[in-house]
């Protein structure tokens, strides 16, 4: 990054390099692959605001709400064709090209806020508020994207995000724990009586959650928008596989991510390959 626009962002701010560099093992970016070059600027684009919010949010030695107040004044800037940072000039462009409407990245900012307030979810429906603030805006933005954003798909889209963001929490349970958070719902612990049984019951709710993206690939008529929305919700159903195969007895002991106790590794290639297939083979027959 420049030496001016590291000047811009809070001390201790990754630079956007580091932040995209984080792409190639991720869900999101791997999709956007499959995609025309105008649609993978506009997906990397998305990505690189959420991820420079989660990483103001979770990294930042220092005043973290200063540092998200400074992310949502870059925002505004971009939205006024006045961005200064690599990451949001990126986004500027995308904006500019795609006409993303403003709301959905003020929630992704709000979702990191409400990280330095809220360590501990009681309920489920706590935790489903919490990620329509940090993961369904980007469902919407990647429907925007395509131009096929409707209340329907919104909806369908809004189920398969909660069940990516439940999948990763899962998988980072460790990693969280060390700063203090945790986002399984008490309720689930109290019923269940162990970790965990709870883990089980959330990697379930999380898969169920994720196969609504048969219905919602089967409302979109053009393929390659199709595909990527599959290959989303395989790499979340991939996750879980994995979460299952290192088995959650041992995944509720871990102490640190990716860890020789529970650690949960990256799903391969290969199985979000075959998961994306069973995705579209189910939205053959699902109703759009």
């Amino acid at each position: 990054m420049p030496a001016a626009a590291l000047q811009l962002a809070p001390a201790g701010a990754p630079s956007g390099a580091a932040v995209m560099a984080r792409a190639a093992g991720e869900n999101f970016p791997v999709a956007a692959r499959l995609l025309a070059p105008r649609h993978r600027r506009a997906l990397l684009a998305v990505y690189g605001f959420a991820r420079l919010a989660d990483e103001l949010g979770d990294e930042l030695d220092g005043d973290r709400l200063a540092a998200l107040d400074w992310l949502a004044d870059e925002l505004d800037r971009a939205y006024a064709g006045r961005a200064r940072t690599p990451l949001l000039i990126s986004l500027q462009s995308a904006l500019d090209e795609c006409k993303l409407p403003r709301e959905p990245f003020v929630r992704l900012i709000e979702a990191n806020r409400m990280d330095q307030r809220v360590t501990r979810y009681e309920t489920w429906e706590q935790l489903r508020g919490y990620c329509r603030l940090s993961a369904n805006p980007v469902g919407e933005l990647v429907l925007a994207i395509f131009e096929l954003h409707t209340p329907e798909r919104v909806r369908l889209s809004d189920s398969v995000c909660t069940g990516l963001q439940l999948a990763e929490h899962l998988q980072d349970i460790g990693e969280d724990r060390r700063r203090g958070r945790f986002y399984i719902p008490r309720e689930d612990m109290e019923r269940l009586g162990s970790l965990r049984a709870t883990l089980e019951f959330e990697v379930e709710r999380a898969r169920k959650l994720l196969w609504v993206a048969a219905p919602l690939a089967a409302s979109i008529p053009q393929w390659r928008p199709k595909l990527a929305i599959a290959a989303f919700a395989g790499g979340g159903l991939a996750a879980l596989e994995q979460i299952e195969r290192a088995g959650c007895e041992a995944l509720a002991d871990c102490r640190s991510r990716r860890s020789a106790i529970g650690g949960v590794p990256s799903a391969s290639g290969r199985q979000r390959a075959r998961w994306l297939a069973r995705v579209l083979r189910r939205s053959r027959s699902a109703s759009p």
